[in-house]
């Protein structure tokens, strides 16, 4: 709802514009207007504000606060489209189309069935999409009735950013790993144009040619790649020594798909993985903190993260026509298991859809499975409430903390540069 808000001299208040009830601000001036005194007139963008001040001095206040408040005077970006490459984190159906898909109670909670999404609604790439009001983004690996036409998803769960030691079936890692999904955009680019040129109802179902200069580029990887170390049983040094190899393999992704036209980039660092219950059972006897996450664990993931950061930097630096934003998803993960009442959350260690020991969760009997127990077969499902719940499944979080995280993420108050999500154009 919109309206215009005049000037009142009770108040001695004075605003002209559009006025948004969410995007308001009214600021008082100390100066009324009087007959014959010169005025000055100044406009914010965003939120559109427009001043009559009644002296340079203030005129000159309000223009430098037009100039030092980048987040105020940017306007939104109106991004055509979303290109998401990742792991389980993000992935919206690309390991069920390739391997087997996720069964219910995964999906229950919001889409009512199997949405090929591991968790038991939407995930945080969701959300993202929504926030542009475009269709949640298929998989590119999905092959029916698939629309591309405003992004497409290259995620696969198990992904990692190198190529991994063992795929599945053998390994426990997914064959699409970062240089792969890289090959598979590539290859998509070229493809989908060629299918729009013959014209038809194929055509529509693909992104305009303009979209991949103006789409927002999201990237949510890295996890597994420390997960692989910690499961190979190398020492945390080891992991760690890894660490500088792994991110230059992610840079030179970045760095391919920039030169594919790419230009705005939205990417996320890796989360507290010693919060998680499958690496909590597999570690137990590791050092814990006062949120009973595992300590080292999730200072490789502190290192990984201050080594991404560097590297967007660099990059940003090495390609100044382009926008990259690092977002801090650890520190908005790690608030849920440090204050998950402030949040509104409860039990965050323990696994919603999950069965046995501390943390409601074995590698042995996964959500959705069954198990018998003293000759009865039970089924494995969700908790009562998913909605206070953070943890999932012992390794990926609930809708009701993807939506958190979106909530927080969204802000640019996690961002480097702080810029919020919808202005991730001008970072």
């Amino acid at each position: 709802m919109h309206q215009t808000l005049w000037g009142s001299q009770s108040k001695r208040a004075y605003k002209v514009g559009p006025f948004s009830e969410e995007n308001s601000t009214i600021l008082q001036l100390n100066h009324c207007i009087k007959p014959n005194m010169s005025l000055f007139f100044i406009c914010i963008p965003k939120p559109y504000l427009c001043l009559y001040c009644s002296n340079m001095s203030l005129f000159l206040f309000m223009l430098l606060v037009s100039i030092l408040n980048p987040v105020v005077s940017h306007k939104s970006c109106d991004f055509p489209a979303v290109f998401n490459l990742g792991d389980s984190n993000s992935d919206t159906g690309g390991y069920a189309s390739a391997f087997t898909p996720p069964t219910s109670p995964y999906g229950d909670t919001y889409f009512h069935m199997p949405a090929r999404r591991f968790s038991d609604g939407r995930l945080t790439i969701d959300f993202i999409a929504e926030a542009f009001g475009l269709p949640f983004i298929n998989a590119y690996l999905d092959s029916v009735g698939t629309n591309f036409s405003h992004g497409i998803n290259f995620a696969t769960a198990a992904s990692t950013i190198r190529l991994p030691i063992s795929v599945i079936p053998n390994g426990g890692f997914s064959p699409f790993y970062l240089g792969f999904q890289y090959s598979q955009f590539e290859q998509f680019k070229v493809r989908s144009q060629m299918i729009r040129k013959q014209g038809g109802l194929l055509a529509s179902l693909m992104p305009k040619e303009e979209y991949f200069s103006k789409a927002l580029y999201t990237f949510d990887i890295g996890q597994n790649d420390l997960g692989e170390g910690f499961f190979s049983n190398l020492t945390v040094q080891e992991v760690n020594a890894s660490i500088p190899d792994i991110i230059n393999k992610f840079s030179a992704n970045i760095k391919n798909i920039y030169n594919l036209g790419a230009r705005f980039f939205w990417v996320h660092n890796t989360g507290p993985i010693g919060c998680l219950p499958y690496v909590l059972v597999a570690f137990a006897s590791a050092e814990k903190d006062p949120s009973g996450c595992l300590k080292p664990y999730n200072e490789v993931a502190q290192y990984f993260n201050l080594k991404l950061q560097e590297s967007i930097a660099q990059l940003r630096n090495e390609f100044p026509s382009a926008a990259f934003t690092y977002v801090d998803i650890y520190s908005v993960k790690y608030s849920l298991f440090a204050e998950p009442q402030k949040h509104g959350f409860e039990l965050p260690l323990v696994t919603c859809c999950g069965y046995g020991g501390e943390y409601n969760y074995s590698a042995a009997v996964l959500c959705g499975g069954t198990i018998t127990v003293n000759g009865t077969e039970i089924f494995v499902g969700s908790c009562d409430n998913p909605s206070v719940r953070v943890v999932w499944d012992g390794i990926h979080f609930t809708e009701a903390a993807n939506k958190f995280i979106f909530d927080q993420i969204s802000t640019g108050s996690f961002s480097d540069p702080a810029v919020p999500l919808k202005q991730a154009c001008q970072s």
